[in-house]
């Protein structure tokens, strides 16, 4: 199998984030206001898009979001390498700090990259959120 990352449009994105993430909700409620603004990136398998991501960059600091693996390619290390892909830009870049919104009960994902907890947490929905952050360069 032959996988490949490419950015995409923030388009592209929406089914695997509404499949993913929100099933139960409206593809609308998984765009994001500022989408716009950030750089989209698709794993593809065998030309497939499979898992999704997005980058947001402001000042010295980049915040990944919307990074959603399609339930039947879980657990298969897709999700890490497009990840790692994620934190090589921003360390190419020499931004300082990659962060995101972590769900807490994928969080522990979040720690073999060595992102760390913040004291940040908050809910959306019924869902549980602490921020991770990694330092870098």
């Amino acid at each position: 199998m032959k996988n490949e990352i490419k950015e995409i449009t923030s388009e592209e994105t929406l089914d695997i984030r509404n499949k993913v993430m929100w099933p139960n909700k409206s593809i609308d409620y998984v765009r994001i206001s500022n989408d716009s603004e950030g750089r989209h990136f698709g794993l593809f398998i065998n030309d497939k898009l499979i898992s999704v991501i997005s980058l947001f960059i402001n000042d010295n600091s980049a915040q990944f979001r919307k990074f959603a693996t399609l339930t039947n390619y879980q657990g298969n290390g897709y999700g890490s390498v497009l990840l790692n892909e994620i934190i090589n830009i921003v360390e190419r870049d020499k931004i300082d700090k990659l962060w995101c919104n972590a769900r807490v009960d994928k969080s522990e994902f979040y720690l073999k990259f060595g992102l760390k907890f913040t004291d940040i947490q908050f809910q959306r929905g019924e869902i549980n959120y602490v921020i991770m952050e990694k330092m870098l360069n």
